[in-house]
């Protein structure tokens, strides 16, 4: 059937998938809506990547989603709590959690499924420069009013317990900071081959340009 996920990048526009690996943009997203999008794509056969699981939302304020995870945690086996269930703090296992709930986890049909799962806190350096996409129907301008209270799972996380949110909001910074410097050269080297391209095009005949043209070549 059709694609639940409706990637789109930077701006609302249906895409499909086509490539072997997704990179999503967890930022401004709801968990449950993400995480049950993600799921029925992994089933299909398709490999998600989610970075900045940090700055996914949830609805209700900090207080009551605490109070949610602290009945999670008492949850314990009461012979030996290393057994489990476990109570991971990071946003990110707290995501990857969340989809594997939705996924017959236990069957070999759902072990392949997270396998194709990656999920992460900030974003790596090996995914820093690729392109990050978003999920139009999960996403909280969409799914939540605006009056309705909410939070971040970043500052759940670290509520719970989670010591690493300074670390990544720094890292975060750097690595827009170097996105912007590369962001400039890139403009420069485009600005570049457009001027070069304008100079070429003016030398040819009408003929030639316009045969150019039909082919697409400018």
């Amino acid at each position: 059937g059709e694609s639940p996920l409706n990637f789109a990048v930077l701006e609302p526009v249906a895409a499909m998938f086509s490539e072997s690996k997704v990179i999503v943009d967890c930022k401004g997203h709801m968990l449950g809506r993400l995480a049950s999008c993600v799921a029925k794509e992994l089933l299909n056969g398709q490999k998600v990547v989610l970075v900045r699981c940090e700055k996914l939302n949830q609805s209700g304020s900090l207080y009551r989603n605490f109070l949610k995870w602290g009945e999670f945690r008492r949850k314990a086996t009461n012979v030996k709590h290393a057994h489990g269930p476990f109570h991971h703090r990071a946003p990110s296992k707290i995501m990857q959690r969340a989809i594997r709930g939705m996924i017959p986890h236990k069957t070999f049909k759902g072990r392949c499924a997270l396998d194709r799962l990656e999920c992460f806190d900030g974003v790596p350096p090996k995914y820093a420069r690729k392109k990050l996409k978003i999920v139009p129907r999960a996403q909280k301008i969409n799914c939540l009013k605006p009056h309705r209270p909410y939070c971040t799972l970043g500052d759940l996380s670290t509520k719970a317990g989670w010591k690493y949110k300074e670390l990544i909001e720094r890292l975060e910074a750097k690595r827009l900071a170097n996105q912007a410097k590369y962001w400039e050269v890139k403009k420069g080297y485009v600005a570049k081959w457009l001027d070069t391209k304008a100079a070429a095009a003016k030398k040819l005949t009408k003929d030639q340009q316009e045969i150019l043209t039909a082919a697409g070549v400018i």
